[in-house]
Order: C-alpha cells, then sequence, then structure tokens
C-alpha cells in the first residue's frame, strides 16, 4: 500500500501518494457525503447556500473516467434545517434507484423538522416528492438519518426521534417519558410508509446513526444512553423479520451528562461488519474499532488515542482489513486515517489535509473505491469549498 508519510509531533501534509481530486462543487458549498453505490460508482452529495437568502440546494454528482459529471439538484428549500451535524445526503441502491433526504421546518421551535425523503427512480428522470417517514405528527426533533438499501427495491431506514421529548432543547430530553428515541420504517419506491417500530426507547440526543445491509438483514448502530447518562455504541438487528432486541458494540463506560455529538459509521464487507467510534471515557479521548461475522463484535481496537476529537469515518477494504478517518485536535487540527486489519495490526497514522475544529469544518469524509481512498471535507473561508483528495493503495 501507499501511504502518506506523516510526523505526529508536527503533522504537516505531504504529498507522497497524496493526490488532489477536482470537486463538482461549486464555491459556497459545504456538508459532503461519500458513497461508494451498489451499481460500482462513487457518488458525492452536498449543499450549497444561494448568497444573501436562505435557500439551501442539495445536489449530487457521479464520478466517471472522464471525471465528475454535471451535478444535479436533488432538492432545494428555504425552511431547511442543515447544520454541521444533522446533514442532507444521497444514497443509491443496487438497482440505480436513488433516495436522498433532508431535514425541514415543522414549526417555530428550535427543535421541530421532519425528516423529508425523495426518491429517483432508475427509469424516471425526476426526483419525486418529499415523504415524511415517521407518522405521529409531532412538531418535535426527527434528524440523523440512515438510510439503506433492501433486495426488492426498498428502503430501510433509522433516526433519531423526538416524539416522547415534547419538543424541548437537548438539556430536557431525559426521564423515561422524554427521552430520545431510534426509530425505522421501510419505504418504497412509491413513496409507500411500512413496518415503522422503535428500536429503542432511550438514546443519546444528537449523534449521527450508521448502518449496513447484510445477508442477515440490516444493522443499525448509533450511541445508547443509560438512565444514569453512560453513552456508549449501541447495535440492533433484524433477524426473521423481528428486530432483535439492542447489544453494546462495547462497554466504554462513557459518563456524559450531554450529548457528545460525535456518532460512529459503520461498513460492512462480505459478512464482516466493522464499527469506528470516539469515546472520552474516563476522560481519555480515544478512536476505537471493532469487527464483527459471528452472533458479537470482537474486542475493540484502539486506533488513536494522542489528541483525536472524533468526526470517524470507517471504510472497508476488504473483509479483513478497514481505513479509518477522523479528526485531530493537536497543534494543527488534521483530517487523519490509517488502516486496520482485524488482527490488529495497523499501519502509521497518516494525514490528509490541516483543518478546523469548528462546527463549520464538518464532518470529513472518506470512501474506498477503486482500490484508491478518497476523501472529501469542507474547507472553511470568506467563502466555504469542498475538497477532495485520494490515495491509491497497492
Amino acid at each position: 500500500m501507499i501511504f502518506i508519510a506523516c510526523n505526529t509531533s508536527q503533522p504537516e501534509e505531504l504529498k507522497a501518494g497524496l493526490q488532489e481530486v477536482e470537486s463538482p462543487a461549486a464555491p459556497n458549498s459545504s456538508l459532503p457525503y461519500l458513497i461508494h453505490g451498489q451499481d460500482g460508482k462513487l457518488y458525492l452529495s452536498w449543499v450549497e447556500k444561494k448568497m444573501d437568502s436562505n435557500w439551501v440546494v442539495l445536489k449530487y454528482s457521479r464520478l466517471g473516467i472522464e471525471g465528475w459529471s454535471d451535478p444535479e439538484m436533488i432538492a432545494k428549500g428555504n425552511d431547511w434545517f442543515a447544520n454541521w451535524a444533522d446533514y442532507p445526503m444521497m444514497s443509491v441502491d443496487n438497482e440505480g434507484n436513488k433516495i436522498a433526504h433532508y431535514l425541514a421546518k415543522s414549526d417555530v421551535g428550535t427543535y421541530s423538522y421532519n425528516v423529508n425523503v425523495v426518491i429517483k427512480a432508475k427509469d424516471s428522470a425526476n426526483w419525486s416528492r418529499a415523504i415524511i417517514p415517521h407518522t405521529d405528527g409531532t412538531p418535535t426533533e426527527h434528524g440523523f438519518v440512515t438510510m439503506i438499501p433492501n433486495n426488492n427495491s426498498s428502503f430501510t431506514l433509522a433516526w433519531l426521534d423526538g416524539r416522547n421529548t415534547g419538543g424541548g432543547d437537548h438539556s430536557e430530553h431525559g426521564g423515561s417519558n422524554g427521552a430520545m428515541t431510534l426509530r425505522t420504517a421501510i419505504i418504497d419506491l412509491q413513496g409507500i410508509i411500512s413496518q415503522e417500530a422503535e428500536l429503542d426507547n432511550r438514546v443519546c440526543d444528537c449523534c449521527q446513526t450508521s448502518g449496513v445491509m447484510t445477508g442477515d438483514g440490516p444493522v443499525f448502530v448509533y450511541r445508547d444512553r443509560s438512565v444514569d447518562e453512560v453513552r456508549d455504541m449501541a447495535y440492533v438487528t433484524k433477524k426473521d423479520s423481528i428486530w432483535v432486541e439492542p447489544k453494546l458494540v462495547a462497554m466504554d463506560n462513557w459518563n456524559i451528562a450531554g450529548c457528545p455529538v460525535n456518532g460512529p459509521r459503520m461498513d460492512a464487507s462480505d459478512s464482516t461488519i466493522a464499527v469506528a467510534w470516539y469515546t472520552a471515557a474516563l476522560s481519555r479521548p480515544k478512536i476505537k474499532v471493532a469487527f464483527k461475522s459471528g452472533d458479537d463484535f470482537e474486542a475493540p481496537i484502539i486506533i488513536d488515542e494522542t489528541s483525536p476529537v472524533g468526526r470517524v469515518d470507517i471504510s472497508m477494504i476488504d473483509d479483513q482489513t478497514a481505513a479509518v478517518s477522523w479528526l485531530d485536535g493537536g497543534k494543527q487540527s488534521a483530517i487523519k486515517y490509517r488502516i486496520v486489519s482485524r488482527n490488529g495490526s495497523m499501519s502509521p497514522v497518516y494525514v490528509v489535509a490541516l483543518t478546523s475544529e469548528e462546527r463549520g469544518s464538518g464532518f470529513p469524509q472518506m470512501e474506498y473505491h477503486n482500490n484508491a481512498l478518497f476523501f472529501a471535507w469542507t474547507e472553511m473561508g470568506n467563502v466555504d469549498q469542498i475538497r477532495m483528495k485520494k490515495v491509491t493503495l497497492d
């Protein structure tokens, strides 16, 4: 493999093996999301803000032999709730059907907004009308969505749901009747919602969810929340059409009174699943990864414990190896990554780019595609801009 060399005491970006990739996003763009579609293509979705207005546009492009396709608008609005951690994105299923989501205000309350899903069938030239997958109708918080494809051209969704919170701010989300929940539903190409269900009745308020489809069914991972404010990674699976009781990925015992806004990321290859996450249990920040191919996750592997601030991503290279990226908060904030094998062996830590820890820099993205790791992130400035790089692996 070819990697970037890195001096961890002074994280200067080195060029060996690292190539600049032209971004299809225009200036004043942010919130990138990378996905390797099951059609074998690499997709990038992002948002662009209209200057001097409240309008936000969600767009996407596909990487081909001759570069990125012309950007296509998915949706736009001036009533969206789009922030650095809970952002619009697009996914693709294995038959070429596309699905995307954004969040739109449902009431005047700060945390009153709905998930809005739009679909573009492979034989359609247009995106569908917006569909709300949750049917509670409450003016509360709904977000942090994960969308994964089923085998019948439908999609399984999971999201954080605030219908039990009464619409208060995050500091008020507590007690057995006031917690954020994790919910799921299936949506087909006609926009029909079915099998809506509650997966966990008490979860962390604003950490991202993640998930994959396996041969045994969907798997979702998220940050749980105990009554004692322990917020560790949990996962839930569906077997034989029944959702199984959630289980912990690992027992970090991170006791924290507020949400860290630092969700997990999951990927899969063949029968192996891998999850990467951030924890600061005992005030010791760490990036961890755990693999699973049987009933339970294996013991976690510590990826970094120098000065990480989280915002992780993970991409499987094969069923024994994964790349993990994160944001480091040392003397100079930097996007870093390393390769880890299931047996615990790891590459050195490599620097992708220097960046900022500010919320506006968002969550850096990483995706494995055509024997290379692609990275995308928001470079902050007078006008924000999405930047991209890649490193080819041998």
